[in-house]
């Protein structure tokens, strides 16, 4: 399977490291091993999504282990049913590649010819990804403009990560999946009663996604014990950054012990049969 050119959408072949459409649009691929299928048309900044520090601080605090439960499911998730040699896979918003990497080594234990794609917008998460990891094909590009041929994946993961669903359903095959995880009502309920007088739930209400029919959901709900500086790593890798006071950024770097309740719902949609 190849890439679509985010240009014109015309299939780019690969030769010498760069990859060409018909139109001749021309898009190298780095020494690091990943592709830049994100036009300075389609940015809406200099350099999108999330910053240095962010990515960094989310990479100490998953290299932890304290998403890992989370992690495994989902792997397990991805891999289970699996029955086509040519099963296909993307990730969206994947990152620094975490989970990617995870799910491909389910997904090729019962496929070995699968192909996992791991697609973000934020440039920096990419090149690390494609550098640690070498059984992904990681790109950048958008979510919104997935550069994909129609009908060409079996499934999409999505951890927190939006997508249009005229996107999904022209991607994914006839029955093919999209996997999705969102915080359930608790997620992170200790911190965010750190932050705010009064703390709202997470709605854990279904997303509909145009196109597809919800089969299968669950939730998975466990207690973190975060030491030596990983409150703070979870601080800065969440939007309630921005809420925070010194006081609290301060408490959460040196706190010996901060314990906080991680909360996923996990669904799988299967694609609705075409009429």
């Amino acid at each position: 399977m190849s890439y679509l050119c985010p240009l014109c959408h015309q299939t780019l072949a690969f030769t010498e490291r760069t990859f060409r459409c018909e139109n001749n649009h021309v898009f190298d691929l780095a020494k690091e091993g990943y592709v830049n299928l994100m036009p300075v048309q389609h940015k809406r900044s200099k350099d999108p999504g999330d910053s240095k520090e962010m990515m960094q601080a989310r990479r100490r605090f998953l290299e932890n282990g304290h998403y890992q439960p989370m992690q495994q499911r989902v792997a397990e998730l991805c891999a289970q049913g699996i029955e086509s040699e040519e099963f296909t896979l993307l990730d969206i918003g994947c990152g620094e590649g975490y989970y990617t990497n995870e799910v491909a080594q389910h997904v090729t234990a019962k496929s070995p010819n699968a192909q996992i794609y791991g697609l973000d917008i934020a440039k920096i998460a990419i090149r690390f990804a494609a550098k640690r990891y070498d059984n992904c094909q990681f790109s950048v590009a958008s979510s919104h403009r997935l550069p994909f041929a129609t009908q060409s994946l079996n499934t999409i993961l999505r951890i927190y990560a939006p997508c249009k669903a005229e996107e999904l359903e022209r991607c994914i095959k006839e029955d093919g999946l999209v996997i999705t995880v969102t915080p359930a009502g608790r997620h992170l309920y200790q911190l965010k009663e750190r932050i705010y007088q009064d703390v709202q739930l997470h709605s854990e209400e279904p997303e509909t996604i145009e196109g597809f029919s919800l089969v299968h959901q669950e939730q998975l709900n466990y207690m973190m014990d975060l030491t030596d500086g990983d409150g703070f790593d979870l601080l800065q890798m969440t939007p309630f950054a921005w809420k925070a006071s010194d006081e609290l950024r301060e408490q959460l770097k040196s706190a010996t012990l901060f314990q906080c309740e991680a909360d996923f719902m996990l669904r799988i949609y299967q694609k609705n049969a075409a009429n």
